[in-house]
């Protein structure tokens, strides 16, 4: 069950960084984008902001938060990364 959350929590972060990311250019969700930027971009920032919080690894607004900024850091890198590919 811990599992299933995981996966859906990424997705739902990864989903909101596309969002936040998207602007004009946004039609839909890339959702195996999302499911990868929001489980990397929740171990990168949100146990990165959880640490230096002093919250440890417990859930917390923080960690969410931190979970956000690091998807939307791994959407921002693999956008920018397709852009320079494709020229």
């Amino acid at each position: 069950m811990l599992i299933l959350a995981i996966i859906v929590f990424g997705m739902v972060i990864g989903a909101l960084a596309q969002i936040l990311l998207g602007g004009k250019n946004l039609r839909t969700v890339d959702w195996g984008l999302a499911l990868v930027a929001g489980i990397v971009g929740s171990f990168v920032g949100g146990l990165l902001i959880s640490l230096l919080s002093g919250d440890g690894l417990e859930l917390r607004p923080s960690g969410i938060i931190g979970s956000l900024v690091g998807a939307v850091l791994v959407t921002a890198g693999w956008i920018w990364f397709k852009k320079r590919s494709a020229v």
